[in-house]
């Protein structure tokens, strides 16, 4: 009798990003809690597609920012905000897991970080390597750009896009033009 290995080919996506922030734990508390307002101090909605929840910070609040789907799971006001990834394009349909943002205190500073963590196939994993990812954290690393300078810092990083992702927003913009070209 022989004995057949089935592997599946899966992998973990764990992504984490933070930036200390030389201020009180409540005013990056205040940051976070503006997250998809109207007055958003966090989400770079200037450069890259705004953060949308139908109900705001709200447990069960669905939304996204572009094709990315996601529903608010857990809210802390001022300390944690957690989504739950919803399915999205057919193509990253295993996509399966959670962000958050939170705020931890380190002294007499805060810390401001968001994790993903998430289970995928490998087909998908490779698409996150090859072009989620990097847009991704440009994205994020915007994001706490943004949060210095709404904190009033006097110097605040100013992240630079490489080649690579201004050429992957190049293709997703193209892409779109398309899409809603044939609608």
């Amino acid at each position: 009798m022989s004995k057949l290995l089935i592997f599946r080919l899966w992998k973990a996506v764990l992504n984490v990003h933070e930036r200390r922030l030389p201020i009180l734990l409540e005013a990056a508390g205040r940051i976070l809690d503006s997250l998809s307002s109207g007055d958003d101090l966090l989400w770079p909605g200037e450069q890259w597609p705004p953060m949308v929840l139908d109900r705001g910070l709200a447990p069960g609040s669905s939304g996204g920012h572009g094709l990315v789907r996601y529903k608010v799971s857990e809210y802390v006001p001022g300390r944690r905000v957690e989504f739950e990834f919803r399915p999205m394009a057919r193509r990253l349909r295993t996509f399966r897991g959670r962000h958050y943002f939170e705020v931890l205190s380190r002294g007499e500073q805060a810390i401001l970080r968001h994790t993903i963590d998430v289970d995928t196939d490998f087909a998908t994993w490779m698409q996150w390597k090859l072009v989620i990812e990097p847009l991704h954290d440009a994205l994020l690393e915007d994001a706490f750009d943004k949060a210095e300078r709404k904190a009033g810092l006097p110097a605040p990083h100013r992240s630079m896009w490489s080649l690579r992702v201004r050429f992957l927003r190049w293709l997703v913009r193209r892409q779109a033009a398309k899409t809603s070209q044939a609608a």
